[in-house]
């Protein structure tokens, strides 16, 4: 699958059925957000506006959103690819304690993870500075109507930390305020709100640049909780398979990828004041409120002459977020085993936005044995804002959230089987009572045993002869029933945020996608 750049991956969804060109004028204001979210909510295609009111170039949204392509995006059919791969990984580091980068010449899978250098780069193809510089050339985002501006929705932020020189990707959404300003929403816990807050220190600004697009690797790897010490370029190259190429920016002395689309260059000053950002609809599906971020001033701005601008919605689920969210459950659940290896599965349901809901499967293997992994995942990077975590035994498919509810109630008693702690919390999160720091619950879904203190015998499921079973498949065909159904919905479906077809919003997009000249 070679993926080159954002440019050849809409080819490769174009080709595959899964984009849609939209040519009638559109305006990023409000009306590109309202046509993605009617499509978002009806598992539609990618959509790739080419006449974006006040702007020269395209808007693609939604490429992420489906199972499918966001595979694709990870240069693989299937998530679990990557996943199988990372896994195979894992294994190979674990009998070697060197770091990633000696094992990349020795381990044919890392063999891309490096980061390149070049001299000459598409980023440049392009290059405004000073009087140029004018942000509003660009067709970003009000996403809804309340909204405090237009605001960067996929952007790769790239700093330094002070001292160490290490390298840091993350995505922080960015309103902007001005052709040549916006705001920096890095939150409290993230690794570039720590380089900001080391650069106060030392009194000094830091450098910023900002890139947009390339391959679509670059800008899953931005949110990606990877641990510390592992560069997201080096986890995009392997992902993509090829290295990501790098170059030195114009006015700063960052590198940047090579091949992204846009790039915006400049500098936060610590010593300036802050600026009051927000109100922004955000993907807790509620609107977060103003708070005061950083300026980041733009000292240049620098594109592809073939440039195509990439953004996406957030807000009530599900959202092309979804299934960002759903790789980085379905790619991290080997590094996950290597603290926990009792973890079988786990989901992660888009409903819960991510950290409000963590759905995870066990094999038990001692009394107490849930509460104790809910308190180890606490203290795994990013699960420490998780809000609810519910441990199932190794027969239930946390996969199907029907069969969670059915198992969670029947199994559990709630005031010997609900704990709760205190932690710090999501900064985006509204339901406690003061920011950052609130309430966490545990959820023990599994079967008890006499040591936790249940003295009963514990029931078996239900569940039917395998030899009648084979014998009704058998005779299936002949019963005049049709195709189905062949098991119990409880054991059968997916989750029901999969296979969600709202037909009416459905019909609605593909009317509004449909060419004048067809209807």
């Amino acid at each position: 699958m070679n993926i080159e750049s954002l440019q050849s991956f809409v080819e490769l969804l174009e080709s595959r059925g899964e984009l849609v060109r939209i040519t009638e004028k559109v305006s990023a204001h409000l009306e590109a957000s309202a046509i993605a979210n009617r499509v978002m909510k009806a598992g539609g295609p990618a959509l790739l506006f080419e006449n974006i009111e006040g702007s020269q170039f395209p808007l693609l949204m939604n490429q992420y959103g489906s199972r499918k392509r966001m595979s694709l995006a990870l240069s693989c059919e299937d998530l679990e690819e990557q996943a199988a791969a990372i896994s195979n990984l894992v294994h190979m580091v674990s009998k070697n304690a060197r770091s990633l980068a000696a094992l990349a010449g020795k381990i044919p899978e890392l063999a891309n993870a490096l980061p390149r250098a070049v001299k000459k780069a598409r980023c440049h193809d392009v290059v405004l500075t000073g009087d140029q510089i004018d942000l509003e050339i660009l067709p970003v985002l009000t996403s809804w109507p309340d909204d405090g501006g237009p605001f960067f929705t996929l952007p790769n932020v790239i700093t330094k930390d002070p001292d160490t020189g290490v390298r840091n990707i993350g995505m922080y959404r960015m309103q902007r305020i001005d052709k040549r300003t916006t705001a920096m929403h890095w939150q409290i816990h993230k690794t570039g709100a720590r380089h900001f807050r080391r650069a106060k220190e030392l009194g000094q600004r830091l450098e910023v640049a900002v890139a947009f697009g390339g391959h679509p690797a670059l800008t899953y790897a931005a949110t990606a909780p990877l641990p510390d010490g592992i560069d997201e370029w080096m986890f995009a190259g392997f992902l993509a398979k090829r290295s990501v190429r790098t170059v030195t920016g114009k006015t700063v002395s960052l590198e940047v990828p090579a091949d992204a689309d846009f790039v915006l260059e400049g500098y936060v000053d610590p010593s300036e004041a802050l600026f009051d950002e927000g109100p922004f609809g955000d993907h807790t599906g509620y609107y977060t409120p103003v708070d005061k971020f950083p300026r980041f001033h733009v000292t240049a701005i620098t594109h592809r002459s073939d440039a195509v601008f990439p953004a996406t919605l957030v807000g009530p689920p599900p959202m092309e977020d979804a299934w960002i969210g759903k790789a980085t459950e379905r790619l991290f659940l080997p590094l996950l085993r290597t603290m926990f290896p009792e973890v079988i599965d786990m989901n992660l349901p888009v409903e819960g936005a991510f950290h409000n809901l963590v759905l995870v499967k066990i094999k038990k293997q001692y009394p107490f044995h849930a509460p104790r992994v809910a308190h180890g995942l606490w203290g795994a990077g990013q699960m420490m804002f998780s809000k609810v975590i519910a441990v199932f035994d190794e027969d239930v498919d946390v996969q199907n959230t029907a069969n969670v509810v059915w198992r969670m109630l029947a199994n559990i008693d709630p005031k010997r089987d609900i704990s709760f702690v205190d932690g710090p919390i999501d900064q985006l999160d509204h339901g406690a009572n003061q920011a950052l720091f609130g309430s966490k619950m545990c959820i023990d879904a599994t079967r008890k045993w006499p040591e936790e203190g249940y003295t009963r015998a514990w029931p078996e499921v239900c569940a039917m002869s395998p030899a009648v079973e084979r014998r009704i498949d058998d005779l299936w065909p002949r019963l005049g029933l049709g195709d189905g159904p062949t098991a119990s919905p409880l054991e059968a479906s997916p989750p029901p945020w999969q296979v969600r077809v709202f037909d009416d919003l459905a019909s609605k997009a593909r009317a509004f996608l449909e060419p004048k000249d067809s209807r």
